[in-house]
Formats: C-alpha cells, sequence, structure tokens
C-alpha cells in the first residue's frame, strides 16, 4: 500500500490505520533532527537584541545547566522561544505542546506559562499590569517559573556568556525525545489544578 484510499477518516479500515501508524513512527524517528534544525533557524529569526534568538535559547539552557538543572528543565530552556516564528503571540504554549508527551508535567507547565510570568519585567513600560503572573501565586508550580524566568531566560541576553554550541546539547535532546511519549513515570501528574 502506498496511500490509504478513504477521503474521510471515518472510511478507514483497520489495515490502513495500521499502514499510517507505521509511516508516522518512521516520520516521527526524525523529530529531534527537525527540531535542531528550527533551533537553526533562530539564527535568522527575531532581530534587535545583542544576541540572536538561537544564541537566546542556547544561553537559556546553558544556565539552566550550570544551575544544576536536569535535563528536561535544560531541554525545555533550550526550546523555550521555538515558537518565536510561528506563533508570536502564544509561542510558549507552542513550545509547550513540543516538550508535553517527553517531560514532566511541572516543566511542561513552566514553558507553557513563561511568556505571562516575563512581562514583570516589561510591561510596565506598556501601560500593562507586571504582575498579572501573582494570578497564579497559589499555583504549585508558581515559583518554578518565576526561577526559569529570572535565571534563564531574562539574564540571556549576555553576548560575552559563555555559551556551548547547538551540539552540545544535542544528547540531552535525543534521550529526551527518545522517550516514550506521555510515559506516566515520566510526565507524573499533569496540572494539579486542572480539572
Amino acid at each position: 500500500m502506498e496511500k490509504v484510499t478513504f477521503r474521510q477518516m471515518k472510511d478507514g479500515t483497520r489495515e490502513e490505520y495500521v499502514f499510517l501508524e507505521q509511516l508516522e513512527d518512521n516520520f516521527n524517528q526524525g523529530l529531534v533532527d527537525r527540531l535542531l534544525d528550527a533551533l537553526r533557524r533562530l539564527e535568522n529569526s527575531l532581530s534587535g537584541y545583542q544576541v540572536t534568538r538561537l544564541e537566546h535559547s542556547l544561553q537559556s539552557a546553558a544556565r539552566a545547566e550550570a544551575d544544576g538543572a536536569d535535563e528536561d528543565m535544560i531541554v525545555a530552556a533550550l526550546l523555550h522561544d521555538l515558537g518565536d516564528d510561528l506563533a508570536p503571540y502564544n509561542h510558549s504554549q507552542l513550545a509547550a505542546a513540543i516538550i508535553r508527551p517527553y517531560v514532566r508535567a511541572e516543566v511542561t507547565w513552566v514553558i507553557h506559562h513563561h511568556g505571562l510570568f516575563q512581562k514583570v519585567y516589561y510591561a510596565h513600560h506598556f501601560g500593562e499590569d507586571p504582575h498579572e503572573r501573582d494570578r497564579y501565586r497559589d499555583h504549585p508550580w508558581y515559583q518554578s517559573c518565576v526561577d526559569f524566568c529570572e535565571r534563564y531566560d531574562q539574564a540571556a541576553f549576555d553576548p560575552d556568556y559563555p555559551t556551548p554550541p547547538l551540539e552540545h546539547f544535542e544528547p540531552m535532546l535525543r534521550r529526551i525525545f527518545a522517550r516514550q511519549p506521555f510515559d506516566p513515570e515520566v510526565i507524573g501528574e499533569e496540572d494539579p489544578l486542572e480539572p
């Protein structure tokens, strides 16, 4: 079989769906390579900072690594702004969706919310509430997101910070994305405050 015959999903046969599942499994083998390519494209992304978006991502991951963060958080720091090109107004949610099947739920929550939490540094310049993140103050992962933004994100615009190349983080990226997607042993409890 080269292609399925159905034109509506409800008409597909078991054989066709097994065929498609195998193709999807084969395609997903290249996920890390596609992520690496997407990170490399950040080299020519949004400008105006003293570092490129790729350098910012690498520096965020390097800061997480130097701080003793685990690989879940280091890889999340590497990928946290990957959505800048395709989802500039909800880049956090796009990055969180990418890592969600492979890292613990706390890390996904942090990445999902980092865009809002980092507004504490600049929202006042636009007449917005810099403390909008405080609506999550009672959330058990609130402080993790505050720390992520303070230690790894907002500080990672320094052209003099010793930052390793992307190849340094590739083995971690491959280990994280080699995990069984949605493994409850990895993800743990989903957001404890979501229904």
